[in-house]
């Protein structure tokens, strides 16, 4: 992501200081916890994304900064809650908020930094942004028990499991792309358009995530490989293999997700003989070409190019 954050560069600076400063209190375990949590980076995808859309549509205001953290602010609280409930002693290559501070103290702070992101959000007097983003966490609150429901439910299909990816984490990438385009004036088909850039790039970005579990690498991807197994997620990688591995085989994926345990190496072995993470990247394919289609009522720019570009990395990605 480098190279296109430096796209964006004076931004993207800005945005580092906004987080840093939003991120102050008086409540010395909000700030340790705030900035070890700005500190760990990660791609910052969605505000690069959000960033990225401003300044193709001629937005370079402060407000489409503030915008881009208000974004990160929300997914940073939803990944503190997420490691909290799925128990994750790694993200990022480093440990945890929670295997360093304990879930009480992270769920508290994920819940300030939510707060946060809300008041920030109020300052950009923007009543048609705050309801994106209102409903935007709502949905997210609602994937995240959906997800917590279908725990160890071998018999999610693929239709449910798109309906949590779509909750979960591509309602995130609509909403920074549809409020940069509502910031910048853009009129309603052109919002729509980039609703549907965010909206397919996220559910291509959670497939490949899904893939990796299977063939990607802990060491690359900074979190541990064969997490989503243990917490019983059924991803699509191992739908693919109980309807198309041996019975054996696919009685076996079936039995490590409802018992939440298995030997990940067992179960990659399977995925890896009817090529589950091969197609599941191949199915988000699909979606990273609709991505770029959405994009075609924008005019040439170095802005568009890198937003194409993300989406076509979205699916080569190791990490």
């Amino acid at each position: 992501m480098a190279q296109y954050r430096e796209i964006v560069a004076p931004q993207f600076a800005k945005l580092n200081q906004e987080l840093i400063d939003q991120l102050h209190s008086d409540v010395g375990l909000v700030e340790s916890m705030g900035h070890y949590i700005v500190e760990g980076g990660g791609k910052r995808l969605r505000p690069v994304v959000s960033l990225l859309i401003s300044s193709a549509l001629g937005d370079n205001s402060p407000q489409a900064v503030r915008l881009a953290a208000v974004i990160e602010l929300i997914h940073t609280a939803t990944l503190l809650h997420d490691d909290v409930i799925d128990i994750s002693s790694m993200r990022r290559g480093r440990d945890t908020a929670n295997a360093i501070w304990g879930n009480a103290s992270t769920v508290l702070v994920g819940d300030f930094i939510y707060s946060r992101a809300f008041q920030m959000m109020v300052s950009l007097s923007n009543m048609d942004i705050m309801a994106v983003l209102s409903d935007t966490t709502n949905r997210i609150a609602e994937g995240e028990v959906m997800q917590l429901i279908n725990a160890g439910n071998a018999d999610l299909n693929t239709k449910d499991y798109l309906e949590v990816i779509e909750a979960k984490t591509a309602i995130l990438f609509e909403a920074a792309a549809r409020c940069a385009g509502i910031l910048s004036g853009s009129d309603e088909d052109e919002q729509d358009q980039l609703a549907m850039y965010g909206r397919q790039l996220g559910t291509a970005f959670q497939l490949v995530d899904d893939a990796l579990d299977y063939d990607g690498n802990s060491e690359e991807m900074g979190k541990n490989i064969g997490d989503d197994l243990a917490e019983g997620k059924t991803t699509l990688p191992l739908i693919i293999a109980m309807q198309d591995a041996t019975p054996k085989d696919a009685d076996t994926v079936r039995q490590a997700i409802t018992e939440k345990a298995g030997d990940i190496n067992e179960i990659s072995r399977i995925v890896d003989s009817v090529s589950g993470a091969e197609r599941t990247r191949e199915f988000a394919k699909a979606y990273v070409d609709r991505a770029m289609t959405a994009l075609s009522f924008m005019g040439d720019s170095v802005y568009k190019d890198a937003l194409i570009e993300i989406a076509q990395l979205s699916i080569a990605r190791k990490s």
